[in-house]
């Protein structure tokens, strides 16, 4: 089954209101002729509405970071799902291993989120992924297993088919270490598996998987070749118009 690539750049806490801007204004033209695969940015919440406004009349869509799981309500820092719909929000991301590492969110609250996000209709960026002591110890699909279920837990297969997953291995997050083609393979055959056992082998087949940690222009085209790899979650390449515009351009 094909299904359409995503290119999603994750500027965390990175660029002010008029740099945000800047920088949408020239991922869209950059990409403007981009009609086979698709593009997300998710800029800081300051930048959102600014943001918003440099990608009318785009074909990108615009993420959020983060997002409460109630509608309203004394929840002091938090934004609710009404409120990104409100600027233009299309797709939110769930569950980055930051917010995991140090902000401990676990899997309980990460599922009241992404089932806050399918809710409100949301397209949801489910990030999974393991530490390097995990891995080095045998545990990365536990983990991993662990992480899926309790994020899909209560989720109907109605809903599961909205979601967009995210493998990200968290020691390869900003240090630029890169999961191996074959390891990045692995682990996104082995999320598709499981996503077959916990729903059917038809949504499993639907459902996009991205690759994320420390992608660059130098190891998309690789990454993107692999059967189960869907798109690549972007970090620090995604914050420089050129080096973006290559991953977007992957071949």
């Amino acid at each position: 089954m094909s299904r359409r690539a995503l290119l999603a750049g994750n500027w965390k806490m990175h660029l002010t209101i008029a740099q945000a801007v800047e920088l949408a204004q020239a991922v869209a033209a950059a990409c403007a002729d981009c009609r086979d695969r698709d593009v997300m940015l998710a800029p800081p919440f300051t930048a959102l509405a600014g943001v918003a406004q440099a990608l009318q009349g785009s074909n990108i869509f615009l993420g959020a970071q983060n997002v409460a799981w109630e509608a309203q309500g004394a929840f002091t820092g938090e934004i609710a799902p009404p409120m990104l719909i409100d600027i233009g929000v299309r797709m939110v991301i769930i569950g980055h291993s930051e917010r995991r590492q140090i902000f401990l969110e676990d899997n309980a609250m990460i599922n009241r989120r992404l089932r806050a996000a399918l809710e409100f209709g949301l397209i949801p960026v489910l990030c999974i992924g393991e530490t390097l002591e995990e891995r080095e110890s045998g545990a990365t699909f536990a983990v991993l297993e662990k992480q899926l279920r309790g994020a899909l837990h209560d989720v109907p297969p109605g809903q599961a088919e909205q979601i967009v997953l995210a493998y990200e291995p968290v020691w390869a997050i900003g240090t630029g270490k890169t999961a191996s083609t074959e390891q990045a393979q692995e682990a996104h055959h082995f999320l598709r598996n499981l996503l077959a056992d916990i729903y059917n082998k038809k949504l499993a087949e639907t459902i996009r998987v991205l690759y994320g940690g420390s992608v660059k222009p130098d190891n998309i085209d690789a990454l993107m070749a692999q059967a189960d790899i869907d798109g690549a979650l972007v970090g620090g390449a995604a914050l420089q118009v050129e080096s973006f515009k290559r991953i977007i351009r992957f071949q």
